[in-house]
């Protein structure tokens, strides 16, 4: 989810799509806070580690 995040706000960025930069921060705070979760040990849909 960060990787898609962080490509989104790229093609956001460079080709001035307002949408595409909204969802990019959206799913790079998502994948952000999932990822802090999962690597402090809390299980996260089931799973004790979100890759």
């Amino acid at each position: 989810m960060i990787a898609l995040g962080v490509i989104l706000l790229i093609v956001g960025f460079v080709l001035h799509i307002g949408i595409l930069w909204t969802i990019g921060i959206i799913l790079l705070l998502i994948g952000a806070i999932l990822f802090l979760l999962g690597s402090v040990g809390h299980a996260i849909g089931g799973r004790r580690h979100y890759w």
